[in-house]
């Protein structure tokens, strides 16, 4: 049986230090203040955080306006399946619509519609203004993470 490792120390194995759980910790509490601020602005809109984020993913989808179910489902890292299901709701709410590509009549795109533009609009610029809070706070927790500057310690 091994001897448990001290707390607020570095184990035998070189482990982390206290100040280094803490700075996990702090970065940790801040992005679920802004995923909690997330979640809370997209039911305001009367949207889930996943139909947030889908309509995010497709309008930011680098380079072109439309996406595959295929390319959506990668992107919100959920099974091709899933994202069926939830491009259907979307579809229904009338915040998306497929149309189907030009190129391979095969394959359908996703699209937002002036509606879905509106409302992740109104989701975009009020989580760039929560971001503007945070950003501060967050940059200095990754520095302490990426070790480029250390906290005194007394």
């Amino acid at each position: 049986m091994s001897s448990p490792r001290k707390p607020g120390g570095a184990g035998a194995g070189g482990g982390l230090a206290k100040k280094d759980y803490e700075a996990l910790a702090a970065f940790r509490y801040m992005l679920r203040k802004f995923l909690h601020f997330s979640e809370s602005a997209a039911e305001q809109e009367g949207l889930t955080a996943q139909h947030h984020q889908a309509l995010l993913a497709i309008q930011g989808f680098p380079c072109r306006d439309v996406v595959t179910v295929g390319e959506l489902a990668e992107r919100l890292q959920l099974k091709h399946h899933s994202v069926v299901g939830l491009a259907d709701r979307l579809v229904e709410r009338g915040l998306v619509k497929r149309q189907s590509s030009e190129e391979d009549r095969r394959i359908v795109h996703l699209r937002l519609t002036a509606r879905g533009l509106t409302i992740l609009e109104r989701l975009a610029l009020a989580h760039q203004q929560e971001l503007r809070k945070l950003i501060p706070g967050m940059r200095i927790q990754l520095r302490l993470l990426s070790g480029k500057i250390r906290t005194k310690t007394g």
